[in-house]
C-alpha cells in the first residue's frame, strides 16, 4: 500500500481485524496503529478498539472514506440545538449548585448593566461591575469555582 499517514482511513479486506473503518493514529517504521471509528457498514462508532498492524500486512487494507464526512446535513442543526440545550442546562445547574457566589455575581452583572440612573455611580464603575459580574458568572457556571 502507498504511504500511509496519520488520519488516513482504512478498511480491512481480509480476516484478522474486525470489519469497520479505521483511522490511522500512529505510524512507525515497522507498524501502523489503527483506531476503529466505524462499524462494518461505515456508521460512525466510538469503540476505542485499537489495533497495531505490521507495515507488511497493510496489503490487507484499502483506503476508505472518513465516516465523519458522510454525516447528513440534516443532522447538524438538530445536533447544534441539542448541544446548546445541554450546555445551557449544565451551565445553569452549575450556577445553582453555588447559590451565594452566583447571586453575588448576578447582582454585580445586573447593577452594572441596568444601574445607570438608578445607582449613583459613574459609568465606568458600572461598566466595571458589569464586566466583573459577567466574568464571575462565566467562571462559576463553567465549574471553575
Amino acid at each position: 500500500m502507498a504511504d500511509i499517514a496519520v488520519y488516513d482511513h482504512l478498511r480491512p479486506t481480509t480476516d484478522g481485524v474486525p470489519p469497520g473503518v479505521y483511522r490511522v493514529v500512529g505510524t512507525a517504521s515497522e507498524s501502523v496503529t489503527l483506531l476503529r471509528v466505524a462499524d462494518g457498514d461505515g456508521r460512525r462508532a466510538h469503540t476505542g478498539d485499537i489495533h497495531t498492524v505490521a507495515q507488511r500486512d497493510l496489503d490487507g487494507f484499502e483506503l476508505a472514506e472518513n465516516p465523519d464526512d458522510s454525516r447528513s446535513v440534516d443532522l447538524a442543526p438538530g445536533s447544534l440545538v441539542k448541544n446548546a440545550y445541554w450546555s445551557l442546562r449544565t451551565f445553569l445547574t452549575t450556577l445553582a449548585a453555588d447559590p451565594v457566589p452566583s447571586a453575588i455575581a448576578l447582582t454585580l452583572f445586573v447593577v452594572g448593566r441596568f444601574g445607570d440612573g438608578v445607582v449613583p455611580l459613574p459609568g465606568t464603575v458600572l461598566f466595571g461591575l458589569y464586566l466583573a459580574g459577567l466574568g464571575a458568572i462565566v467562571y462559576i457556571g463553567t465549574g471553575h469555582y
